[in-house]
């Protein structure tokens, strides 16, 4: 074995380690899609507050009642109920991972735990109080839920719960309990300043509206209900069409990429070499290096860089924003994968400019082509199909196995820069870099050992475990299949690109809309 091939050994075991380790972490943490689903209940919960003007010329509660359903309380309370039981069971596997890091095997083992361990600790620790004070959120609102119900001795009920287990009449989440359950025994606040300040800081969205109604009411304070009333028609509207955007597009865009992608398959069937999907198909590159330039583009350029070199050279350096603004996390998440990108794609260059010029179709970008009715037909038909792995893949991992941090940080981004900043990132950024990474090079180099539907199904694979979450990897492997089919037939990575981007914004939109709506 040569030198080069035992430092890319050594390199790869370390890179498996760290996505190993990644992996298994993501298995305890929740998925963002449970935060998502209780984002849109809450916009479906204000859409039950519309009324629409009798002077206006069509009656739309027929059809706000068809985007809310017929019990919006009672399944807003089964889908609080399953988040808090997906986030329970996640604190209970980061307290089984604590105990475990706390008890060694042995005495002489533990001073190295100890040393090793510490900052792991830390962190699921941290995780573990995260986790009790979403747990602690999540029983005010699903006593609110139980009240707004008919249900006021269960919402009490769940409140005397929370309380006692806190056991700390100075924590806010008590304090907003205590409230709360004094409010629904009909008892007058004192201190309404204070009782204001306290729903306004611990309840958002439909939830404080309904806390400071009952405040209002509690107290006969008339013209402050009124008020609050005629806003609440307006939050509600607003909501009515944003539950319409983010339902509209899954729904129509879904519907036509079904439509489409039965037509690719009906057409390749009855077709077959002259059909659409056939489009070289089975036309493998003609790859000047071997399997060496590959294995070291893929684990140095990609991995190492992403996994091994970054975190180190961030951790030296002391560069850590998880307590700035999110506009600030939005800067250094851009920076760090510009970072990583420019590392990604200089490791590339250098690895194959020897091999100038390349064959062709190697690395083509052509803008007089039909790359936009590749990707955007890409698109639609890439709609349906992660839906559906996606459905599957929910029963899999029952709300855990982690997800992108990015999308959590989408979720919560109302400031605009921030927004662009994130939009820069993965609509732009990923899509040109991941692009030319994964389809650009990865996927024709394999096609010199395999063919080229193994070569797609094996990128595809790659490029789902590289995002480090194993609730992603089933529905990324899925996009990432679409990306790859797109490419080999249209031969323009323009075409995998703009499908990408449609994808990232796409999720990035919806998000901002789910999170106006808190």
């Amino acid at each position: 074995m040569t030198l080069k091939r035992a430092v890319l050994a050594l390199l790869t075991i370390f890179a498996i380690a760290r996505i190993g380790l990644s992996l298994n972490n993501s298995l305890s943490q929740p998925q963002i899609q449970s935060r998502l689903e209780l984002y849109q209940t809450n916009l479906v919960l204000h859409v039950a507050e519309f009324k629409s003007n009798p002077s206006d010329e069509f009656d739309l509660n027929s059809a706000v009642s068809s985007l809310v359903g017929e019990d919006p309380y009672s399944a807003a309370d089964k889908q609080y109920q399953k988040v808090r039981t997906e986030i329970q069971t996640s604190k209970n596997n980061f307290a089984a991972q604590l105990e475990q890091l706390n008890s060694p095997e042995d005495e002489s083992d533990l001073e190295n735990k100890s040393l090793a361990n510490t900052a792991q600790k830390r962190q699921i620790t941290q995780q573990i109080a995260e986790l009790g004070q979403f747990i602690d959120e999540l029983d005010l609102k699903r006593g609110i839920l139980a009240a707004v119900q008919g249900e006021p001795q269960a919402a009490i009920s769940i409140w005397d719960t929370e309380i006692n287990r806190i056991d700390n009449p100075q924590n806010r989440y008590a304090q907003t309990a205590t409230l709360l359950k004094e409010l629904w025994q009909n008892r007058s606040q004192e201190l309404a300043a204070e009782a204001r300040s306290t729903i306004d800081s611990n309840l958002d969205s439909w939830f404080r509206y309904q806390a400071l109604a009952k405040f209002d009411r509690v107290n006969n304070i008339t013209d402050d209900l009124a008020l609050l009333e005629q806003q609440e028609i307006k939050t509600a509207t607003s909501a009515v069409l944003k539950l319409a955007f983010i339902s509209a597009l899954p729904l129509f865009g879904g519907l036509f990429g079904t439509i489409l992608l039965v037509f690719v398959v009906v057409q390749g069937l009855l077709k077959k070499d002259q059909s659409i999907i056939a489009t070289n198909g089975n036309v493998n590159w003609s790859t000047p290096w071997n399997w060496e330039i590959t294995w070291q583009v893929l684990i140095v350029g990609f991995f190492f860089i992403a996994q091994i070199a970054l975190p180190l050279l961030l951790g030296v350096f002391n560069i850590n924003p998880v307590n700035s603004s999110l506009r600030v996390k939005a800067f250094y998440v851009l920076g760090t994968y510009m970072a990583m990108a420019i590392g990604g794609v200089s490791v590339l260059y250098l690895s194959i400019k020897s091999f100038l010029p390349f064959p062709k179709d190697w690395f083509k970008f052509k803008l007089a082509d039909n790359w936009i009715l590749w990707g955007f037909g890409g698109y639609l038909v890439a709609l349906p199909s992660v839906l559906i792995v996606s459905l599957i893949n929910q029963q899999i991992w029952q709300g855990q196995g982690g997800s992108n941090p990015l999308l959590f940080l989408a979720l919560q981004s109302q400031d605009k820069v921030a927004l662009i900043v994130f939009f820069v990132t993965s609509s732009i950024a990923a899509p040109i870099f991941e692009e030319i990474m994964f389809r650009g090079f990865l996927l024709p180099s394999l096609t010199r050992y395999v063919s080229v539907t193994t070569a797609i199904l094996i990128s595809a694979f790659i490029f789902a475990v590289a995002h480090l979450s194993l609730s992603e990897v089933l529905p990324l492997a899925t996009l990432g299949i679409v990306l790859g089919v797109v490419y080999t037939r249209s031969r323009n990575l323009l075409a995998p690109m703009l499908l990408h981007s449609l994808w990232n914004s796409g999720t990035l939109i919806s998000l901002f809309v789910l999170g106006s709506g808190a």
